[in-house]
């Protein structure tokens, strides 16, 4: 929940940043809350949503166009790539044209790279290099399990926050 305010926050003030590292256990949510958060920053008509009595939240309309490309698994303005498989160079380059392209039909790219801790060094310095120098219409969610394996370097370029599993009662309550 304290993330997921934050990044409600983010969105309510208009105050979003380029880069994200969602770290954590497996099983914990990263890579579905940096769907949602895609989906929010991309929806035509996000709406209010009354949540543990704070009306001032907002959720995707899951009716426009961005939102049922996402749903379908068919937008182009979503890219999601496994580093676990995908952690060359050539891949990153190839993140990085993609990049300058602006965006088909949302108001964000977004690239959500999962298990970027996979990455090679080689790719891991391609990708430090568009952190730098961002794309104002593209914004990466990096996923990890093991942020220790990250650079630094990478490290100071994002926003963290880190996903904790909850408790039985927690979902009991849910």
């Amino acid at each position: 929940e304290p993330i997921v305010r934050t990044l409600q926050g983010a969105l309510l003030s208009g105050r979003i940043g380029h880069a994200y590292l969602f770290s954590g256990p497996r099983g914990t949510g990263k890579t579905t809350v940096a769907r949602l958060f895609a989906k929010v920053l991309n929806c035509q008509n996000p709406k209010p949503k009354t949540y543990n009595l704070e009306p001032d939240l907002i959720e995707p309309c899951n009716v426009c166009y961005s939102c049922r490309e996402i749903n379908d698994n068919k937008s182009l303005d979503l890219i999601e790539i496994d580093a676990a498989s995908n952690r060359g160079i050539d891949e990153i380059r190839n993140l990085k044209d993609s990049a300058q392209v602006a965006a088909t039909s949302s108001n964000y790219k977004v690239f959500i790279i999962d298990e970027v801790h996979m990455l090679t060094p080689a790719a891991f310095n391609a990708l430090l290099k568009t952190l730098e120098e961002p794309p104002p219409h593209v914004i990466f969610v990096l996923a990890t399990t093991e942020p220790h394996k990250l650079l630094e370097t990478i490290l100071s370029r994002v926003q963290r926050f880190d996903f904790k599993k909850i408790s039985s009662d927690q979902i009991i309550k849910k």
